[in-house]
């Protein structure tokens, strides 16, 4: 598995979800805030994309037409309208909130056609991926002829899947719905110039730091050192944790650590795997080491944190 997939798929907390919205002027919907990244494509017609009641600034207004893309990193609550003045209705659970149905939600009047698809995932935003939160807070992919071909396949699929649910559709948009975030990221990735691109960005793209991201995250629990990445890097130890912590934003052995936890984290929370399991895949000697670790970090044992999170 990538780094970007891995990196999303520690946060992931839940099933993402998406529902085909049909507008038709005047029309204008409220989203309200969601616990995680929302997105919107534009499949016919324009619409604008407005800041939600008390977030002026945090969220800039955007004209939007067809193909657009539109991704918002932290879920923050907005407006889409077919015109800025436009009366605007309440979302309600319908749209962008993580527990849509899969299906259409249509509203406005008599005029101009307005098509949509909308979505939210659930990501952990108490402890974000560095690469998350690194991106901007909102991303526009403007439509291109010929650009990003991967993405336009799979919101097509996507849309015919929410415009049409048939047998396996629950299994089948989840999925789609993850693939777009990657192709969403992707694009945006492959957008930044490649001579001035900085951060997770740059990371990503430079050999010797994506080698040693690799490694760690192939085998978190091997005995990695400065040395022993920068030989991966094929760099000196110096050069190498220089670039790594400028591109990453931490050095190499705290990323490390990140990465343990993260991954103790995800084991705790999806699986009943034995403590002394999780120790020995990050990294840890013991039970008591990991628990150690896994306190300082998260400021609970182990145990308490997967009961806690099995409740939730």
């Amino acid at each position: 598995m990538d780094v970007l997939t891995e990196a999303l798929s520690s946060m992931r907390t839940g099933q993402p979800a998406s529902v085909r919205t049909e507008g038709r002027a005047p029309w204008g919907l409220r989203l309200a805030p969601v616990p995680g990244a929302s997105f919107h494509v534009v499949l016919q017609g324009t619409c604008w994309l407005l800041p939600g009641e008390g977030s002026a600034g945090s969220t800039e207004s955007i004209a939007l037409g067809p193909g657009d893309v539109v991704f918002l990193r932290d879920g923050r609550g907005h407006i889409l309208a077919d015109h800025p003045s436009s009366p605007v209705a309440e979302s309600g659970t319908t749209s962008c909130h993580p527990d849509a149905p899969i299906g259409t939600l249509s509203l406005g009047g008599d005029g101009a056609r307005t098509s949509l698809l909308c979505g939210a995932y659930h990501l952990d935003q108490g402890r974000p991926h560095p690469l998350l939160g690194q991106l901007p807070a909102l991303i526009h992919l403007p439509a291109r002829p010929g650009a990003y071909p991967e993405l336009t396949a799979a919101v097509q699929l996507l849309g015919r899947e929410l415009e049409n649910p048939r047998i396996g559709s629950h299994g089948i948009v989840p999925l789609l719905i993850d693939s777009l975030l990657l192709y969403i990221l992707r694009a945006w990735l492959d957008e930044q110039p490649a001579d001035t691109a900085c951060g997770w960005a740059a990371a990503l793209r430079d050999r010797a730091v994506a080698s040693a991201l690799s490694a760690i995250h192939d085998d978190p629990s091997a005995p990695w050192t400065v040395a022993s990445l920068a030989d991966r890097a094929g760099l000196s130890r110096a050069g190498f944790a220089r670039r790594f912590a400028e591109q990453v934003g931490e050095p190499p052995l705290a990323y490390l650590t990140r990465w343990r936890m993260t991954t103790a984290a995800k084991l705790l929370r999806e699986s009943d795997t034995p403590l002394s399991i999780v120790a020995d895949r990050t990294g840890y000697g013991s039970e008591y080491a990991l628990g150690k670790a896994f306190k300082r970090e998260y400021g609970q044992a182990p145990g308490s944190y997967r009961r806690q999170n099995r409740a939730a």
